[in-house]
């Protein structure tokens, strides 16, 4: 079934767009404050990162995620990072649309992998990255948190 949804990479920074994210990141995380404009903008405008949306026919943002594609000595690195589908519109394509431009957008980039993390209650989204090709590896993820 195809995805009655379209994705584009966000250019500029807008109050539609502000509301949508602001409506979208607590459904991912109870602790990551909504950014603001000019939050936004910094990551709109970064050349190492590419908010993409996913949007219902009729024009609404129902989905977003961040790559992140960085040009290291070792090679290009890319991860997909605030996977996020408002849930009125899970299960309908939104998120495999949205991780699949994120994918070509990263391996035509020259990334050879592309890594995202997904914590484990999130059983649907896990079986999604799954069904997409994604493979659970074994490692250790360490955080440092100034906090």
């Amino acid at each position: 079934m195809a995805s009655a949804v379209r994705v584009e990479v966000v250019e500029k920074v807008d109050a539609d767009l502000v509301e949508a994210v602001g409506s979208l990141l607590p459904q991912l995380s109870s602790t990551s404050p909504a950014p603001g404009s000019e939050d936004l903008a910094v990551v709109v405008g970064s050349p190492a990162t590419s908010l993409l949306v996913a949007r219902d026919p009729a024009g609404a943002i129902v989905g977003m995620l961040t790559l992140v594609v960085l040009r290291l000595p070792t090679g290009v690195k890319a991860a997909i990072e605030d996977v996020v589908v408002d849930g009125s519109h899970r299960g309908k394509g939104a998120g495999a649309a949205l991780v699949g431009a994120a994918l070509e957008a990263a391996l035509a980039s020259g990334a050879r992998s592309v890594d995202l993390t997904s914590r484990p209650s999130r059983i649907e989204a896990n079986r999604l990255y799954q069904k997409l090709g994604f493979e659970l590896r074994e490692t250790n993820v360490y955080r440092y948190s100034s906090r």
